[in-house]
């Protein structure tokens, strides 16, 4: 039995405006282009299932976007729970270990949310350095030879899939 992880970081945030809260930036023109262009690749490659979304605005703006790239997303039932705001590989993986009875048999868990701690958590649960950084709209899957998700450690994954905006066909 195995499980599959998948994780992608947020779309390319704005800076503008110093007086706006790190939780509250929203996604510049690159992000708005980027996150519906992952939405549409992750179609192709993925049935839709729900999302675990940090709460900051810049990741649900990249889960909205998602969604438009791919509508089936839609009927999800998403989360964003208070935990997912972190930049941490280790609270990311205390989240993981901690899900309840309803998604621990979920075979695949899609997180969305920010760096280093995606980068940190994929280079753990791989053993190795598999990514030196996950880029802003990047994606990755893990397949991980756990049969639950709290029993996740390190080194029991391995990369399966990456797909990063700039490998997208520009159109």
């Amino acid at each position: 039995m195995s499980k599959t992880l998948c994780l992608l970081r947020h779309a390319k945030s704005s800076w503008d405006g110093p007086a706006v809260a790190d939780r509250e930036r929203a996604l510049n023109e690159r992000g708005r282009r980027d996150a519906p262009r992952m939405g549409a690749a992750l179609a192709g490659r993925l049935e839709p299932l729900p999302i675990h979304a940090s709460p900051a605005a810049r990741a649900q703006l990249t889960l909205e976007g998602l969604q438009e790239g791919w509508p089936a997303l839609r009927e999800q039932p998403h989360l964003s729970p208070e935990a997912l705001y972190t930049f941490s590989a280790a609270e990311l993986i205390d989240y993981i270990r901690g899900l309840g009875r309803d998604e621990e048999d979920a075979p695949i868990l899609f997180l969305l949310g920010h760096n280093p701690g995606l980068t940190e958590l994929a280079n753990w649960a791989c053993g190795s350095a598999v990514l030196d950084n996950l880029p802003t709209a990047g994606f990755v899957r893990l397949e991980l030879a756990v049969a639950d998700w709290p029993a996740i450690e390190r080194g029991c994954g391995q990369l399966a899939e990456h797909l990063f905006p700039r490998e997208l066909a520009a159109a």
